[in-house]
């Protein structure tokens, strides 16, 4: 959500950085519902302020025996009493306009961001990690995992389209990635774990800026609630409408969860595999933080998902992502790209986003600065530390050998029970 004060001081600025993300000027339009709504707010004032002074004018003017002016000012009243719920309707309707074309617009790219449209303007940072040479073809996962116990054809009987079976030792090895990623998180780079609702209600996905954007993009149970697309959701709303101290921020929450996306703007786009599915698992990172935390903040977030591909010794490259590339809630994103041989290209497999107070402002989520009476909005951050799937992926393809097998990375062994490579059945 966006703060009305700062357009309505400079709205030039407000529809330059929105033009940023291709967005259409909204400036215009949103101070135009603001005035009509500060000039209903004025006369609905003014009107009670008038019926409460006429009101007690009757009773004097009964007493003096002033009849006249008596009924001409229950004359008044009443008229006052029949304009004002129409003057309050009134107000309401402008109001939920106003919400309504603020909420629908994303946040507002730090000036930092490069310009740019598309994931082709993304600026790439940095590359870690030299890629594989194979003495043979690699071969992406679709084409050699089955064998190993990626079954994609029991789960399109079962469930259709963009579902993954995983048996025997594939799922272990699935299990044990998810479960070293959230020791890590939690044991190494200080967050807190989190075991969060799965369903959530409207509010909680309006404040992280699912809603109303991204209805069609999420799954709704027959009672309204709906199906978190990724664990952000429920990590960041925990914060939602209280008052923190400043003392306990940075706050830092990870999640290991599974995660429901209907990839309504998806299709055709990478059907064979693992890439982009219905359900996943993912370890998610959340901080709260005040504004001058935030930066630093953004900065561990990013190191500790990387920290994760080194130690899987997986080659990746760090992107600042152009501002027409950013999520709606995301004012500067960094995402990291994972090398697969297979398809020989770097894919993303985490992205980590600072909000700012964006989020915040549609949570109600503020903290009171230490000596001070007044309060502040929070800024939140979240990334992908990593996605379990796609780092299941990278795995398979970084770690295939010639006759269909796959070694399993030295920091997975604990994890593994003594495997320690599957083999083709």
């Amino acid at each position: 959500m966006h703060d009305i004060r700062l357009i309505r001081d400079d709205s030039a600025a407000f529809d330059a950085a929105l033009a940023r993300r291709g967005v259409a000027p909204h400036a215009a339009a949103i101070l135009e519902l603001d005035e009509r709504r500060r000039a209903i707010a004025t006369e609905l004032q003014a009107a009670q302020t008038r019926r409460n002074e006429a009101s007690k004018a009757i009773g004097k003017a009964k007493a003096s025996g002033d009849d006249a002016a008596a009924t001409a000012l229950m004359a008044e009243v009443t008229a006052l009493k029949e304009r004002m719920p129409a003057l309050q309707a009134e107000e309401a309707r402008v109001e939920a306009a106003l919400h309504d074309t603020l909420s629908a617009l994303p946040n507002l790219p730090d000036p930092a961001v490069p310009a740019g449209l598309d994931e082709n303007d993304n600026v790439e940072l940095d590359r870690r990690g030299k890629p594989n040479v194979f003495d043979f073809t690699p071969r992406e996962h679709p084409d050699f995992a089955p064998a190993l116990g990626l079954d994609f054809e029991s789960a399109a009987t079962i469930s259709g389209a963009r579902f993954s079976v995983l048996r025997r030792g594939m799922a272990r090895l699935h299990r044990a990635i998810g479960q070293f990623m959230l020791d890590q998180q939690s044991e190494a780079h200080g967050y807190s774990e989190i075991a969060p609702p799965l369903l959530v209600r409207d509010e909680a996905a309006f404040g992280t800026g699912q809603l109303p954007k991204f209805r069609d993009d999420l799954f709704q149970t027959t009672d309204g609630r709906w199906l978190i697309p990724t664990a952000e959701v429920s990590l960041t709303n925990l914060v939602r409408e209280q008052i923190l101290d400043e003392a306990v921020l940075p706050l830092r929450f990870v999640a290991l969860t599974p995660c429901f996306r209907s990839e309504a703007g998806a299709a055709g786009r990478d059907t064979r595999g693992m890439i982009r599915q219905h359900q996943f698992d993912k370890v998610e990172l959340v901080a709260i933080a005040t504004p001058e935390q935030a930066e630093a903040e953004h900065e561990h977030m990013i190191d500790s998902a990387e920290a994760i591909l080194e130690l899987l010794g997986l080659p990746y490259r760090r992107m600042l992502l152009c501002a027409g590339d950013m999520g709606f809630s995301a004012r500067k994103t960094f995402d990291l790209e994972v090398w697969l041989p297979g398809q020989a290209r770097y894919r993303e497999i985490s992205s980590v986003s600072n909000c700012g107070d964006f989020q915040a402002r549609r949570m109600n989520a503020r903290y009171r600065p230490a000596g001070t009476k007044g309060t502040r909005f929070v800024h939140t951050l979240n990334g992908s530390g990593l996605a379990v799937g796609r780092t299941l992926v990278a795995v398979l393809e970084n770690y295939q050998e010639a006759n269909g097998s796959v070694r399993i990375p030295e920091a997975l062994l604990p994890y593994m029970a003594g495997i320690d490579r599957l083999d083709p059945a």
